[in-house]
């Protein structure tokens, strides 16, 4: 009978730690158009400067095509977009793609883990605007 109880207790426990883990305090948050259908959905994930140089050649290039695209920052990806680089310098990339008419949303929680609540450019939303970047754009690719 103590087996049963603390297992059920364990189980209790996961439980409890899962659900915090999906409402982070920051869901109210919503930037993302759902009644919009991008072309192209690109997640940054990473902070490694250069992959983030190379997610916005992509996306500029792509609205060069006539995409619309939408960029979603998640976790390390934030620090990746601020990171400072003389060789991948992605300023002229940041400023084209707004030019073009494009939009990033950095995850809320991500940018609450950070101490921040401002990422240069970036609208501060949810995990639901990821969900919506995902189901709604046409072709989605993650960096």
């Amino acid at each position: 009978m103590k087996r049963v109880i603390v297992f059920l207790l364990c189980v209790f426990a996961v439980l409890q730690f899962s659900s915090a883990q999906e409402v982070s305090g920051c869901e109210q948050y919503a930037a993302f158009d759902t009644t919009s259908t991008p072309d192209l959905g690109i997640v940054i994930a990473t902070n490694d400067v250069e992959t983030v140089w190379n997610a916005l050649r992509l996306a500029t290039y792509s609205q060069g095509k006539g995409d619309v695209v939408v960029l979603f920052l998640i976790g390390k990806g934030l620090d990746g977009f601020e990171t400072k680089s003389e060789t991948y310098n992605t300023q002229p990339l940041k400023d084209k793609y707004f030019d073009n008419g494009g939009q990033i949303i950095a995850c809320g929680t991500c940018a609450k883990q950070r101490e921040t609540d401002e990422i240069a450019l970036c609208t501060i939303a949810s995990i639901s605007d990821l969900y919506y970047i995902i189901k709604k754009s046409k072709k989605t690719i993650s960096f």
